[in-house]
């Protein structure tokens, strides 16, 4: 298939992009670069040894976004484009409502008019809320979020499932993924957040080559093995491979709308994640003891049942491999893909 991928250059878009080559689909990227760098594109091209068409906007803007479409052919789409960043999209809703919800719709507008059926959305475990039971499960209701970025991807999901419903043709995945972790074996493609990282491993990988001082545990007082929060880390290889799944699944199902979670169905705590890295990088890492952090649940953690039996998917990678892959990545690049 020929595969148009929103937010192609970002962390898990890339990684993705390599693995799309190697099942054998075409793919163009679209990405303004708001949350990512040029320089992805090269390494991307050295990985999979072919040339691949970069449009560099914004999805937001809807005639670009036309123009593409009429200009290209397209069998599917695998939409990440958005802002993504939690603590952020508290302090600017609005950019987050705007963007994330506005490139959507012009994404969308533009696969019907031009008979693009196939969409597999980027979603995100947040749409379970702060009272889903674990493990999440795909069937639970009502969706709910404590941020507005979270409550971008509910809203999404409606969205989409509502277009499936009232046109026969379209066929959407909707992927629910948990805490993406981890780096190209190769080492040359990574997470590269701006600024300081919001997530934990970034955090610890910053740490382990000078760049942060210490990490910080918000909190060690919770209801846990050790009391700090436990999450499901998930290597986005894993995760990429998760996509192509869901996009070959999508090609053969007679289904409007699909959902999987994509998660290894067990919990990680900030410390186990801690000491795994450390045995990566062959050292202890400075930490301290904060209060805990506002709107961090105790634990998270996917039922991943469900993508194991429809896409025959399933995780592979130990955090251990989560470790030594972030720190190949972060040692060989230091601060990041601009060094």
């Amino acid at each position: 298939m020929r595969v148009l991928v929103s937010g192609g250059a970002g962390y898990i878009g890339s990684h993705t992009v390599v693995q799309l080559v190697a099942a054998g689909h075409d793919v163009v990227i679209v990405d303004s670069f708001a949350n990512s760098k040029p320089a992805v594109i090269g390494r991307l091209e050295a990985l999979t040894g072919r040339h691949l068409p970069v449009h560099a906007f914004d999805l937001t803007d809807r005639d670009k976004t036309e123009r593409l479409f009429a200009d290209e052919a397209f069998d599917a789409v695998i939409h990440f484009a958005g802002l993504k960043a939690v603590g952020e999209s508290a302090q600017i809703p609005l950019e987050y409502y705007e963007n994330n919800l506005d490139s959507t719709f012009s994404l969308v507008r533009a696969m019907r008019r031009h008979g693009v059926n196939l969409l597999v959305f980027s979603s995100s475990a947040t749409v379970y809320g702060e009272h889903a039971p674990l493990p999440y499960r795909e069937d639970y209701a009502p969706l709910q979020s404590s941020s507005p970025y979270g409550r971008t991807k509910v809203m999404i999901e409606h969205v989409l499932s509502d277009v499936a419903a009232a046109d026969p043709q379209m066929r959407v995945a909707l992927l629910r993924y948990f805490n993406p972790v981890g780096a190209h074996a190769s080492g040359t493609i990574g997470e590269d957040p701006q600024g300081i990282p919001n997530n934990l491993m970034p955090f610890i990988a910053q740490v382990a080559v000078g760049r942060r001082d210490k990490l910080t545990v918000f909190g060690d007082d919770y209801p846990t093995a050790d009391g700090t929060c436990e999450r499901d880390y998930i290597h986005v290889e894993d995760l990429a491979a998760g996509h192509v799944a869901a996009l070959n699944k999508l090609a053969s199902t007679q289904e409007p709308v699909s959902i999987w979670n994509l998660g290894t169905g067990q919990g990680t705590s900030v410390m186990e994640m801690l000491h795994a890295f450390e045995r990566a990088v062959g050292r202890e890492l400075p930490y301290d003891v904060g209060p805990r952090r506002a709107g961090d649940q105790p634990q998270s953690w996917a039922d991943p049942a469900k993508a194991n039996a429809e896409l025959g998917w399933q995780t592979c990678k130990t955090i251990d491999d989560m470790c030594a892959d972030t720190w190949r990545w972060q040692s060989a690049n230091p601060t990041g893909y601009e060094g």
